[in-house]
């Protein structure tokens, strides 16, 4: 017989849920807020903008350019003042200028995208036939292999830092922007492969290995088996394993600073958000609009997933 719970401890427990989740998404709707208040409104406490401002947004994303917004008011009457030289004043309006050439953002998210993709593709497909030989053959010093893989995953990314980078500097890599981000493209695949090489393996583990014989006796070779019996049933895993290599790239900050730090057109947006927050552009409605928008490529990603996050597609495929 089983213990059902009482009235009290649901509550309790829908009110444990709600507490969590309050404090994991309050940070986003204080981003979210104070992206749509006017500078006027910032002192505000509450998250509800009086007057929503989405100049910000439209200028992050080329919509409108910073010329067309209109200066304050006070500003305008604080430039009035013949006590302000000349000299201060122009400090003043540039404030309000354009300033898309000190924060491109849309090249910086162009750059980050086709980092990321391009790891998280590269990683995964690697992970594939790595995690497959780990769960199907058998062959001489297999465990110390598979322990020595997840063992480079262990080494934190401070530590490899300095040695790599002395590694790109010694064969020439660090010297142009093409060899920096070559660099910085297997940095993030040795980052996220090990992980993938496990999750992969542990899933291709679940699946019955009499499917894979049932289609050997059918005439398919091994290489057959994977694409057309494993990759099929490990949709689910595989977009887990591609999300998790993209946001790992996405969010990476420490090895980009380092191989980048001189090539500002190539900067992704970690990089970017931080030259921002640092420059004359340190605007809070600009900056946390920019924080929301790099948010958008994880929600989209989890959301056109979320139809292949089910698992048990194996079952029912063979009669054991």
């Amino acid at each position: 017989m089983t213990n059902r719970r009482t009235i009290p401890q649901n509550l309790l427990l829908a009110l444990a849920i709600c507490a969590v989740l309050l404090f994991c998404l309050f940070p986003f709707v204080q981003i979210l807020s104070t992206s749509l208040k006017h500078q006027i409104d910032w002192g505000n406490p509450s998250l509800i903008p009086i007057k929503v401002n989405l100049e910000a947004y439209k200028e992050l994303l080329g919509i409108v350019k910073k010329e067309e917004t209109q200066i304050p008011e006070t500003i305008k009457r604080l430039l009035d003042n013949p006590l302000i030289t000349e000299e201060k004043k122009e400090e003043i309006l540039e404030t309000y200028r354009s300033t898309s050439d000190v924060f491109p953002f849309l090249r910086y998210f162009l750059n980050s995208f086709l980092l990321s993709t391009s790891a998280a593709s590269i990683s995964l497909f690697l992970a594939v036939f790595g995690a497959y030989s780990f769960s199907r053959l058998r062959f001489k010093g297999r465990k110390i292999v598979q322990r020595g893989v997840l063992f480079v995953y262990m080494v934190g990314g401070v530590l490899l830092m300095v040695p790599l980078y002395q590694i790109s500097v010694k064969i020439g890599l660090a010297k142009s922007i093409w060899g920096s981000l070559l660099s910085l493209l297997f940095i993030y695949i040795i980052q996220t492969l090990p992980v993938s090489l496990y999750m992969l393996g542990n899933y291709f583990r679940s699946i019955p290995y009499s499917i894979e014989e049932a289609a050997a006796m059918d005439g398919c070779s091994r290489l057959e088996a994977i694409y057309l019996i494993i990759l099929p049933l490990s949709v689910p895993m595989l977009m887990t394993v591609f999300i998790y290599c993209f946001i790992i790239a996405w969010n990476e900050y420490l090895f980009a600073s380092v191989f980048l730090r001189q090539f500002h057109d190539f900067y992704t947006i970690p990089l970017g958000l931080q030259s921002l927050f640092v420059s004359k552009n340190a605007i809070w409605d600009r900056i946390m609009s920019a924080s929301m928008l790099t948010l958008l490529p994880v929600i989209l990603c989890f959301t056109f997933a979320m139809r292949h996050l089910t698992g048990g597609l194996s079952e029912g495929g063979v009669k054991e």
